[in-house]
């Protein structure tokens, strides 16, 4: 079991290693800053493409955790690129916040406040400031976390809301993509403000953060999960009322480790048990989409599966279900763990022009249209995933492989 442990970390570091070359290579913008808005599957730029919040800011968490896990000064650079974008070009220095995107020049596009990309933000920067102990990078990323506080969260029902205006008035379009329901709150914008929230309590031990995490956590157990199928849901109205019946298997393996992420940061023992139950349970109730390629399924709605299976819920099966079996010993999980890598080397790699495919459709051709790199096609998920799996590696093959060993995040 060590050797095969041993193996999949050494596949791992050399995939994060051309994952970053990708996009050192192809999506750095000269002529305009920052980075390119769009690569196609045949490595072309579309030039005039809007540039993303998420995508540079996730190109800032990326380039900034590779070089804390690597030291190599050339992914720091990458790092300092996007830090400078964003806050030159993405901050609203007249009414605070974000905006949501921007033209290929540089110009505003949309100057909507959407909590999400906010959230991806402080991660990016959270990250960034561990890379560089920057004390501006730093109190940006306090910036972050009060912006989300004074004007997402919901004071009385806790949770945060979705988006506003650029001057933070109520907006009728709430939704992150046209795919998603417009209501006043979702587990994805939750998910990923608790995501930043913890990066950003490993460097800022602040109490009133601590507790901003500890009732996010509490949300997500007695409104998001649901406590029947272990499934996440998915929308909702502003007092947790559940909108639709979308199963997102990614999502569910996704927070089934997240969530204990955020509960060991805290240091919470009372929430750390809980979350480590559901954990499993979630993980478990993902493990319902996984096909019998070692794939897994993208969504469910209304009862009918969606076949199509999308990269970065490939990349959260790795890390979730090696979580998983970090926390029970059950080896079903690693073999999951196993099948998955299986699979995005079999499927998802693009072994010709490199980085990862968008996704593939039931009988495994590519989906058409899709971005190589995009506004939502960023190096986050895949670089994550062979991030924390190596950590976790790392830590797990000097221990007894009989007694599995739950990685502590910094």
């Amino acid at each position: 079991m060590t050797d095969k442990l041993l193996k999949l970390k050494q596949d791992l570091d050399k995939e994060l290693t051309n994952i970053l070359q990708y996009w050192m290579q192809h999506a750095v913008d000269e002529k305009c800053g920052g980075f390119y808005g769009r690569i196609d599957n045949n490595n072309i730029v579309d030039v005039t493409a809007p540039k993303g919040l998420v995508l540079n800011a996730r190109i800032l968490w990326a380039f900034s955790a590779a070089f804390n896990h690597t030291q190599d000064k050339q992914y720091l650079a990458i790092a300092h690129r996007a830090w400078h974008f964003l806050v030159n070009h993405f901050l609203d220095l007249q009414f605070g916040g974000f905006y949501w995107s921007l033209s290929a020049d540089g110009n505003i596009v949309e100057n909507r406040k959407q909590i999400y990309g906010i959230a991806f933000c402080l991660y990016g920067f959270s990250e960034y400031y561990k890379a560089t102990g920057n004390s501006e990078v730093l109190q940006q990323a306090k910036y972050c976390y009060r912006c989300i506080e004074q004007y997402s969260l919901d004071p009385d029902n806790g949770g945060y809301l979705e988006a506003f205006t650029r001057n933070w008035e109520t907006i009728r379009d709430l939704r992150l993509s046209a795919k998603d329901a417009n209501e006043k709150k979702s587990m994805n914008t939750n998910l990923h403000v608790l995501e930043s929230y913890a990066n950003l309590y490993s460097i800022w031990k602040d109490e009133k953060l601590r507790n901003s995490i500890k009732r996010l956590l509490e949300a997500f157990i007695h409104h998001i999960v649901n406590n029947e199928t272990g499934h996440l849901q998915l929308f909702f109205d502003e007092e947790w009322q559940v909108k639709g019946d979308i199963i997102s298997y990614g999502h569910d393996i996704e927070a089934a480790w997240l969530l204990l992420e955020a509960a060991e940061l805290i240091d919470d023992d009372e929430l750390i048990d809980a979350v480590k139950k559901i954990s499993i349970k979630i993980a478990n109730a993902a493990a319902r989409g996984l096909d019998v390629d070692g794939g897994l399924w993208y969504e469910m709605e209304h009862g009918k599966l969606i076949h199509q299976k999308h990269s970065w819920p490939q990349a959260e099966a790795m890390v979730g279900f090696f979580n998983a079996w970090q926390l029970t010993g059950d080896k079903k999980y690693l073999h999951y763990v196993v099948n998955a890598w299986q699979f995005i080397q079999q499927y998802i790699l693009d072994k010709e022009k490199g980085e990862w495919f968008w996704g593939v459709n039931r009988d495994h051709t590519v989906m058409e249209g899709q971005d190589k790199a995009g506004f939502w096609k960023c190096p986050y998920h895949n670089s994550r995933a062979c991030l924390e799996l190596s950590k976790r590696i790392s830590l797990q093959t000097g221990n007894s492989m009989n007694t599995p060993q739950k990685i502590k995040n910094d």
